[in-house]
């Protein structure tokens, strides 16, 4: 990396020398994400499923507090440093203000990361950091230790999803004690939908002697959504036994060196060459737009007699660049008329998936009585809406990349790298929704019972009374009290159906009311977003258009002054443009080195196998 900076670096004093402040920009940020190579990678799972340990165990450290009773509350990070520090992330103040940093001991953290030290994250924690002196975080790997996902079908397991966008890997975590549920599953192939690279882990092999036949069951379930998703078979505890003992054996029976061999060559390796790969293509293209008006300057000095063809041929190609950067442009046609489908398309799915949830939660009501079973339904319904509203954002997400790249094809300059777009992040889009309102239960007291049943009774009682009294019968007799039990009873019954229909209507009108205020809320949101993500392929590509039209624009004007020049004047430009387009055909030549490196390669040797990480 700090070869890559160092000729970015070089770049930067070209296109300074040169002038052109919007290449510049672009390769400022270039240094800017090579300054921070993070590789991300995040530990998901149900509760009490070996998360934490699997990370300690990785860096042979406690840096996640671990126990039979503590469950982590909020994300740690776990990435590289000289000390080891510890920190939390405390909320900030506004909308958009920066989180907080603060230092803690580091054998203080269970405090603030563990569900019994910060319950309901009462602290207010968007999350924490230690690092730790490990070979197995040097290269910039970050290991992210998140909350149970509590079945994986919970508002808590999108919470957990939304942040994967910014993962460059997922480990999936289970423990052998069975194979997949169908929530892991279904978690499983949303998490591939927002992060292709997701690998399984099979927890706790050494508390259950029938994990081989448990993993191969789940290799199965997986075989079925992907062909490529490895499994690692695991014990955290033999790992950390063997690097207390220094046992290699013990050490390659604990199944870590496989997953740490994966991790460095198909997670850390496959970056490195991203982002090689990355600066390549902004370093070629900053080549191709410096040697573009030194080119045409040259072609002007050396030979004058063809400056009016050339000037024609740059006139003409510019023309064209400025035709890019017109809102009447093929390329802002489609990106217009897809947004407008992708927004209506998104509406209805988003209607779709709500209304057979409403569907779902009336047949529901219609089956029973919803009082007493109120409060677990309304947890239901919370968790059948966030998974639909999760579902729709994630397909957004990749109608989006599809829209982006379908604009991108249309654009005259090939390989164009698009912009980040972060759609699926359904994080706080149901803030705005109020909680589901709460249901007569429908619980009737003693008391209450015999004074309905009183009430229907007086007047069997009282009629039959009557018409025995003809006769010669008192009024309470046993025909009247008889009549009166059975007319007691009818009412009763009469009165708990209608108060059960009362209660259905209720629950009914709440649920519709309920699903009618997320389609608003999120609808609105949903449609936000998309205008973001319209103007960032907009902007993206408008800048790529403004250089392209810069080049050319110079090209025409150092062609043009070129074509002035006195003789003896045109020997000293011509040294002086020839050693600058040397420097550019260079640096060109570097890129395509470095672009060549970058592509897929064998396996380099790795030191998986050491029991100290």
């Amino acid at each position: 990396m700090a070869d890559l900076v160092t000729l970015v670096d070089q770049s930067i004093a070209l296109v300074r020398d040169g002038e052109r402040a919007d290449l510049r920009r672009r390769l400022e940020q270039t240094r800017r994400r090579l300054l921070d190579p993070t590789i991300r990678v995040f530990v998901v799972g149900e509760f009490k499923q070996g998360k934490s340990m699997l990370i300690n165990a990785l860096v042979g450290a406690p840096a996640c507090p671990v126990d039979d009773d503590v469950a982590t509350a909020v994300p740690t990070v776990v990435r590289h440093g000289e000390q080891p520090t510890a920190a939390v992330l405390l909320a900030g103040g506004g909308e958009d203000a920066a989180a907080e940093r603060r230092p803690v001991p580091l054998e203080d953290l269970p405090r603030f990361v563990t569900e019994a030290g910060n319950p309901g994250n009462t602290k207010r924690l968007v999350g924490a950091e230690v690092t730790l002196p490990r070979a197995v975080l040097a290269g910039g790997l970050a290991l992210v230790d998140s909350p149970g996902v509590g079945g994986l079908d919970s508002a808590h397991a999108l919470t957990t999803l939304t942040a994967l966008p910014a993962a460059d890997a997922v480990l999936v975590v289970s423990d052998a004690s069975q194979e997949y549920t169908e929530p892991e599953m279904h978690f499983l192939r949303q998490a591939m939908r927002v992060c292709p690279n997701v690998a399984a882990v099979l927890s706790k092999t050494d508390l259950y002697p029938q994990w081989r036949r448990v993993a191969d069951l789940d290799r199965g379930h997986l075989a079925r959504v992907a062909a490529d998703i490895p499994l690692f078979p695991i014990s955290s505890v033999l790992r950390l036994h063997a690097g207390q003992l220094g046992d290699q054996e013990l050490n390659a029976e604990s199944g870590f060196p496989a997953l740490v061999a994966y991790l460095r060559r198909e997670i850390v390796g496959q970056a490195e060459r991203l982002q090689r790969r990355s600066v390549a293509h902004d370093l070629a293209s900053t080549a191709e737009h410096l040697r573009l008006a030194l080119s045409a300057e040259l072609s002007a000095l050396q030979d004058p007699e063809r400056t009016p063809q050339l000037l024609a041929e740059l006139e003409v190609a510019k023309d064209r660049a400025d035709e890019q950067r017109k809102r009447s442009a093929r390329w802002q046609v489609t990106l217009n008329d897809g947004m407008a489908d992708l927004i209506a398309d998104m509406d209805y799915d988003l209607r779709d998936r709500l209304r057979a949830v409403q569907r779902e939660a009336e047949q529901a009501i219609d089956a029973g009585d919803p009082g007493p079973v109120w409060d677990q339904f309304a947890d239901w319904l919370d968790q059948r809406v966030a998974s639909a509203v999760s579902e729709t954002f994630v397909w957004t997400a990749e109608r989006s990349q599809w829209l982006a790249e379908q604009v991108g094809g249309l654009f005259a300059e090939d390989d164009v790298n698009l912009p980040r777009l972060q759609v699926e992040d359904t994080d706080d889009v149901l803030e705005p929704v109020a909680p589901v309102p709460d249901l007569d239960p429908g619980h009737v007291s003693a008391v209450q019972k015999i004074l309905i049943g009183m009430r229907g009774s007086y007047g069997g009682v009282l009629m039959f009374g009557l018409l025995t009294g003809i006769a010669g019968l008192s009024l309470i007799n046993p025909i009247s009290v008889g009549a009166g039990v059975l007319l007691g009873g009818k009412v009763y019954r009469d009165d708990r159906e209608n108060r059960l229909k009362r209660r259905q209507a209720e629950a009914k009108s709440i649920v519709r009311r309920q699903i009618d205020d997320v389609t608003f809320q999120v609808g609105k949101q949903l449609r936000d977003r998309l205008r973001v993500v319209q103007r960032a392929i907009r902007d993206h590509f408008t800048e790529i258009a403004e250089e392209h039209h810069r080049s050319l624009t110079d090209s025409v004007l150092v062609a043009q002054r070129a074509a002035t020049v006195f003789t003896a004047e045109r020997e000293q430009r011509m040294k002086k443009r020839q050693a600058e387009l040397a420097r550019v055909e260079g640096l060109r030549r570097r890129a395509e080195t470095l672009g060549r490196e970058a592509a897929p390669a064998g396996d380099a040797p790795s030191d998986a196998g050491a029991v100290v990480p």
